[in-house]
């Protein structure tokens, strides 16, 4: 009797296990349906995200002219928005998800359009003074005015304590000028025309905006004034490096820096301003040295003295 108990208790064991083998069996079969092809929204060289919707949770990647691009993750609702800068007329783009399951969809191509710029933009950026506080702080000034536009609480002292220094000396030797390269650092005295000092160029204030907006900022140094009106024009106000005078300084007013970095040439009618607006004629901009917003000179001598800075210029997406 007592082995026929035994007999009858394996039976139940090997029932039970059995069961759950096939239950587990049944569990690990994976997910091996792709998600459906995104939605995307009309995208235009004016536009500065790519939107639209995806499987819920899926991971929404971006390919520009068949190369990774970028990627974010779609809501619980599968609604994605993707922060771009702006992107030339008819760029390709590919739009795929992925599920949790690594399925990948179809992608959505989709050819970036054209939308002509405005013919006039003036923008509401609010003014920020340099002064008293910072006699040679336009740069940090104006990165102050365009970051509140974006609704950012930036202050120029907070901007003038964080932004990268270079500690070269001012040095005159067998004629020559020693001192730092604006390129690496802000270079001598920004508190005080009773010290020497100078200015900083475009990378040390795209880094510093970097703490601000992570991810968001676009240098836009080098490309053609048409790109940075079309910014404007989308409502992006842009940061520049221009002469005081806003057109052509003639070579006597320049000099040559020896820096630990190679040599700069350097002019002291250097200037920072934060380009608000245009039209036909005039391109218009916030001054922090003496506090006018929406301040117009001509288009033609404006874009002369930018390039004579290597037509520095910074924004945001």
């Amino acid at each position: 009797m007592k082995k026929k108990k035994n007999w009858i208790a394996s039976l139940l064991i090997l029932a039970v296990f059995g069961t759950n083998t096939l239950m587990t069996e049944a569990a690990v079969v994976t997910d091996q349906t792709p998600p459906p092809m995104p939605t995307v929204n009309k995208l235009t060289n004016k536009s500065f995200t790519i939107s639209g919707i995806a499987e819920a949770d899926s991971m929404v990647y971006v390919k520009r002219n068949s190369t990774y691009y970028l990627k974010k993750a779609a809501d619980k609702k599968g609604n994605y928005s993707i922060p771009i800068p702006q992107q030339k007329k008819q760029t390709v783009l590919e739009v795929y998800a992925v599920d949790h399951s690594n399925n990948k969809s179809l992608p959505r191509k989709v050819i970036v359009q054209n939308q002509p710029k405005l013919k006039k933009r003036i923008l509401n950026v609010p003014i920020v003074k340099q002064m008293p506080e910072l006699p040679r702080g336009c740069e940090v000034t104006s990165l102050t005015m365009l970051l509140k536009y974006t609704g950012i609480k930036a202050n120029k002292m907070t901007l003038a304590k964080q932004v990268k220094k270079d500690p070269a000396k001012l040095v005159r030797k067998n004629g020559k000028i020693y001192f730092g390269h604006p390129n690496y650092g802000f270079v001598g005295n920004m508190y005080t025309f009773n010290k020497p000092g100078w200015g900083v160029f475009n990378k040390p204030i795209e880094a510093l905006a970097e703490k601000y907006k992570p991810n968001r900022i676009k240098n836009l140094t080098g490309k053609p004034f048409e790109t940075i009106l079309s910014y404007v024009s989308a409502g992006h106000p842009v940061w520049i490096i221009n002469t005081s005078w806003f057109s052509r300084v003639p070579n006597s007013y320049w000099q040559t820096w020896y820096t630990s970095h190679g040599t700069v040439r350097i002019t002291y009618k250097e200037h920072s301003v934060v380009i608000t607006g245009y039209d036909s004629k005039y391109v218009y901009f916030n001054d922090p040295l003496d506090g006018t917003k929406n301040k117009k000179r001509p288009i033609k001598s404006f874009v002369e003295g930018w390039k004579q800075f290597g037509s520095q210029a910074i924004s945001y997406y």
